[in-house]
């Protein structure tokens, strides 16, 4: 099976639709099903169910979908490593987060940097509808999550930053006219829900006012972008993080609170995952002290 048949293989399998798939991977349909067909020929049995409406893994296309993405991601590290390696790097720290608040962490990116010179750091940004999951799968060795995080299986390391959280809304939105606001104004208000775990999610979006009015919780999203049309229509208002200001549209306001906490962002990993690397980077953060921004 070649590199490309894999590529094909997975996306599909993501996108369970030969047209998308084609369109993705830069092919023409016909060649899609070309090498669909051809691997199944090859093993024997079919690893896809097609109908006119529908394309659904088959249960033995699923076991070799998981293996072949553990395949296809080992070969592209090795890859990254051997670029590394003829530019003088060696290691590869991968650093996950939600935030915009990259631009401000290079202080702390450069200091590491001064300690680790053979080591590349790698930005990869998540969401915040699994913002466990990438730590436990391996995509990332370490995130910058707000706290507080109660996982058994994560280690919280040193405070990063400390951010305001500021209420988005659609530009005609009446609390946009406003030079603050409180907590208590979401007592009614439609909110944006799709952050998890729920403990996690009351450090920024509380179910309740302080006076115990109820917040509802409306559309779903896991993503700031996927938010950006449910804010700009008026569907719904959320708290976010000040960071998001930087966004600079011209049809979502983002008003101050007055009486919310500060977010407090911190370093975590896989504590079975934790290495001399990861270490050495918390070392740095702690050294350097918590940004305020």
């Amino acid at each position: 099976m070649e590199l490309r048949d894999i590529e094909v293989l997975l996306a599909l399998a993501e996108e369970l639709h030969f047209g998308r798939t084609a369109e993705r991977l830069h092919l023409t349909q016909a060649r899609v099903s070309q090498i669909v067909k051809a691997q199944e020929r090859a093993i024997g049995a079919a690893l896809f169910e097609r109908t006119n409406r529908v394309v659904a893994l088959t249960p033995l296309g699923e076991e070799l979908i998981d293996d072949l993405r553990v395949v296809h991601r080992d070969l592209h590290q090795s890859l990254a490593r051997a670029k590394r390696a003829a530019r003088g790097r060696t290691d590869v720290l991968r650093f996950g987060t939600m935030s915009w608040t990259i631009p401000d962490l290079g202080s702390v990116f450069d200091a590491f940097g001064e300690h680790r010179p053979g080591c590349d750091v790698q930005v990869r940004y998540t969401g915040f509808g699994d913002p466990f999951g990438p730590l436990r799968t391996g995509e990332i060795d370490v995130a910058m999550l707000w706290l507080p995080v109660r996982e058994p299986d994560l280690t919280v390391g040193p405070l990063l930053c400390t951010e305001p959280v500021v209420l988005a809304t659609s530009a005609e939105h009446p609390l946009a006219r406003r030079q603050s606001v409180s907590v208590e104004d979401l007592a009614g208000r439609t909110v944006i829900g799709g952050v998890r775990p729920a403990y996690w999610r009351e450090a920024i979006i509380p179910a309740t006012t302080p006076s115990g009015e109820p917040i509802p919780i409306g559309p779903h999203a896991t993503t700031f972008e996927q938010m950006i049309p449910i804010l700009a229509t008026g569907e719904a208002i959320s708290p976010v993080h000040a960071s998001a200001r930087r966004l600079q549209r011209t049809d979502i306001a983002f008003i101050p609170f007055h009486d919310a906490p500060l977010t407090r962002w911190a370093l975590v990993w896989r504590t079975a995952a934790e290495t001399d690397l990861i270490r050495a980077f918390a070392e740095t953060v702690d050294e350097h002290g918590p940004i305020s921004l």
